[in-house]
């Protein structure tokens, strides 16, 4: 499994947001560790996006569902959503883990790709995960290596659907031309859900428990 994608952890909270400046946001990230070991968090990943200067997207695989409330009340997400300049707090998704999906073509030596996420309500969340599983073949041919979909804790409807693709050329023509299956990517961006984030994997950290 390649850098860009270990998320092993089947529970996640997920935030995208804009700073001034997005080389600061690992380096605050770091200095909160101790923080976020204490909330519960076992990996905290970064990705930087490639088309919207100053766009980031933060994934924390957490260890358990139950404080999950108190975890999003708590001064850890504040103090670094201010520290690194976000003038709108963002909204977080915080979920568990439906689908995850690998490419049997995929290499753990290969360099990471591109990833897309997409925050979006879908019908059927269930039945949208064995389409994805049925779709394997045709999502392997458009060049998407691993596809993973997160249920919302507070809304059955609400996914956070993660994939890695290879490079940038077949990451913009999924998004141009998706395949039947990916109806989620026609809701990204309504109402209060964030635009598709297309990023590339910046850092990971593992923390003890």
């Amino acid at each position: 499994m390649s850098p860009a994608h270990p998320h092993s952890h089947s529970l996640v909270i997920a935030s995208d947001y804009r700073v001034p400046d997005p080389d600061r946001v690992w380096p605050l990230l770091k200095r909160r560790r101790s923080a976020l070991a204490d909330i519960g968090a076992h990996h905290v990943l970064l990705y930087k996006s490639t088309d919207d200067y100053g766009r980031v997207l933060v994934t924390i695989g957490v260890r358990s569902r139950e404080p999950i409330v108190e975890l999003l009340r708590s001064r850890v997400f504040f103090e670094w959503f201010d520290a690194v300049g976000v003038e709108d707090i963002p909204a977080v998704f915080a979920g568990e883990i439906v689908e995850r999906i690998g490419s049997g073509g995929s290499s753990a030596t290969e360099a990471p790709g591109v990833v897309l996420a997409s925050i979006a309500s879908v019908d059927d969340a269930a039945a949208l995960a064995v389409d994805i599983r049925a779709a394997l073949p045709r999502l392997d041919a458009a060049g998407i290596r691993e596809t993973r979909m997160f249920r919302a804790f507070d809304d059955g409807h609400e996914v956070l659907i993660l994939q890695e693709i290879a490079d940038e050329d077949r990451a913009r023509r999924w998004i141009e031309h998706p395949d039947v299956v990916a109806q989620w990517m026609h809701r990204v961006g309504e109402g209060a859900y964030p635009p598709l984030f297309v990023g590339r994997f910046v850092d990971m950290m593992r923390l003890d428990g």
